[in-house]
């Protein structure tokens, strides 16, 4: 992948937000930076950047993307009602890759797992 000044800034915004940013919110913070970007510039660069593993592309349940620094091993939850993703840690279910190759006789390479739910701000709300 050639070096753009572009794809640096977005890859850099997607490393300093936690929330797992969207396509939109990641334009909206580099147009501060760049004020005449395109969103499809946005979308081709994250693409990029997710088909490369520089981060990972995280897709929602209403079908938004959903962008993640960490292509470490961790799962994600995804909110409901809401639509936040959230990271949770590999410990969860530690033996999941050795229990799944036991299951299907091959060798697990990667697994992407996602939990959805309502999450804690949520459910705070409607308690109110």
């Amino acid at each position: 992948m050639n070096y753009s000044r572009q794809r640096e800034l977005i890859l850099k915004i997607v490393q300093s937000d936690m929330s797992h940013p969207t396509v939109d919110s990641v334009y909206q913070a580099l147009r501060k930076e760049i004020p005449n970007v395109s969103l499809a510039t946005v979308y081709r660069n994250l693409n990029l950047l997710a088909e490369s593993g520089e981060i990972r592309k995280i897709e929602s349940l209403d079908g938004t993307a959903h962008f993640d620094f960490n292509t470490g091993k961790h799962y994600h939850f995804i909110c409901i009602h809401c639509n936040k993703v959230y990271d949770i840690p590999c410990d969860v279910a530690p033996e999941v890759d050795k229990k799944a190759e036991e299951l299907c006789g091959g060798k697990i390479i990667s697994h992407d797992i996602s939990f959805q739910g309502i999450c804690h701000e949520c459910l705070k709300l409607k308690k109110n």
